[in-house]
């Protein structure tokens, strides 16, 4: 590692970013292909996986072990929290895509399309849709219509539970920095477990609640616009849960190692600045998904 750049540390060039991209490569490329049911699709989700946890350990490993050995001063820690600002940023923009395809599908194109009788005389705007396949239709062309009937999920169950969840997790990760600020690491441990289980009820219960929709209620991912959209929504929000739940725990263990001080724990605080966002973004679906 090299340090003679005027007093700001800068690491020697790494090969991790290039096996990161080969990662989500094959994790993409393999979801495509799963989606159009191709044999190798899920093979390639799981070796893209590999690969990437598999980064993760090393390359974050690497960074740990930088940052304890004292390498980073104020102004690193500085432009770690300028990356992990602007990163946030970018997931608001990626969230906000999706929201604005809600909003624009919901508020905009339904009404219209039934305002226009685009499709057919008596389609009528009513939410949630699946779209033409979902539609009653009763006409001579009523036999190519693709039955595409299903049940939206409530509000008022397994989604408020998660809600309860997350805003849980929430509180009892602002107790652990509390802790770790005055130096009570033995509260520190505690707040952040519960955090961590928190957020792995979470994933149990959206996983419950995904088999429940497709095997009882025939909602999926092709049921239509309506589908779609909750599916990448609350999909991709389960993902982002997924990552910042690893990424607490793989602090808590650091924490039991004696790592981070008071003073000076930026990987702590990078870690619950994703998590608040993710909270804060699951408040937003909560509303507008499942009780809108």
């Amino acid at each position: 590692m090299s340090a003679a750049h005027g007093g700001y540390y800068l690491p020697d060039p790494t090969k991790w970013p290039t096996i990161t991209s080969m990662g989500l490569f094959l994790l993409a490329l393999g979801f495509i292909l799963n989606l159009h049911h191709l044999a190798p699709g899920p093979w390639l989700m799981v070796a893209g996986a590999v690969v990437l946890v598999l980064m993760m350990y090393a390359w974050f490993g690497e960074v740990a072990t930088e940052s304890e050995a004292g390498k980073y001063d104020g102004q690193v820690d500085t432009s770690f929290r300028m990356g992990m600002g602007w990163f946030i940023v970018s997931e608001v923009m990626f969230f906000g895509a999706f929201f604005g395809a809600l909003f624009y599908t919901r508020i905009l194109s339904v009404p219209w399309i039934a305002g226009e009788e685009l499709l057919w005389p008596g389609f009528e705007a009513t939410w949630p849709t699946a779209g033409p396949a979902g539609a009653a239709y009763i006409g001579p062309d009523a036999d190519k219509v693709v039955s595409g009937q299903f049940s939206s999920i409530g509000a008022f169950g397994i989604p408020l539970l998660n809600t309860v969840l997350l805003l849980a997790s929430s509180v009892t990760l602002t107790f652990a920095h509390w802790a770790l600020k005055k130096s009570q690491r033995g509260a520190l441990i505690f707040w952040l477990f519960v955090t961590v289980a928190l957020g792995a009820a979470f994933m149990y219960f959206q996983v419950y609640e995904y088999i429940e929709a497709y095997s009882h209620l025939g909602l999926t991912l092709g049921s239509g616009v309506y589908g779609a959209t909750f599916f990448m929504l609350t999909g991709f929000h389960g993902f982002h849960v997924t990552v910042g739940a690893i990424t607490l725990a793989v602090i808590l263990v650091r924490c039991m190692k004696g790592h981070f001080k008071p003073d000076e724990h930026f990987g702590f605080e990078g870690a619950a600045w994703y998590w608040h966002f993710v909270d804060t973004v699951w408040v937003g679906l909560f509303i507008f998904v499942y009780i809108l």
